[in-house]
């Protein structure tokens, strides 16, 4: 099954009516490679469905959000989404020059995720993480004339 058919059957099982503008919404983020700004979303949804509102997405891809369908990611001052990889926790890396979007391993975070538990006795959510910080792309070069 793939993500976007586990994504409809999640909509199904709590719910949710399959209305052509949340499936249409639902393919556009399925068939992007990446994150998509909500501009990026209505703008595709829109050619293909002229009657599309801007507002009808934002709803649609905060209900998404919340049932775990979708991820949401700021980067730089917007907010990008991409369907939730149904595998496991799914974290960021987002660089605050360039606003790319990397992905980050879970098991980077294990050890601070251990950290907090023992000395603070604190479980943190660690679901959807994002770090910001500048990528190897935009750090200065050091050395070099």
């Amino acid at each position: 099954m793939t993500r976007y058919e586990e994504a409809i059957e999640t909509l199904r099982k709590k719910g949710h009516r399959l209305t052509p503008q949340r499936l249409l919404v639902l393919s556009i983020v399925a068939e992007s490679d990446g994150h998509m700004g909500v501009d990026d979303v209505f703008t595709r949804a829109k050619a293909a469905y002229p009657y599309m509102d801007i507002a009808t997405v934002y709803r649609t891809l905060h209900l998404y959000k919340d049932l775990g369908v979708v991820t949401e990611v700021a980067i730089g001052d917007r907010l990008h989404y991409e369907l939730t990889d149904p595998s496991g926790r799914h974290h960021h890396m987002v660089c605050r020059v360039c606003n790319g979007a990397f992905n980050l391993g879970p098991h980077y975070l294990e050890e601070f995720r251990r950290t907090l538990i023992s000395d603070f006795s604190f479980e943190p959510d660690l679901e959807h993480f994002t770090i910001t910080g500048v990528c190897s792309d935009c750090q200065p070069v050091s050395g070099k004339d």
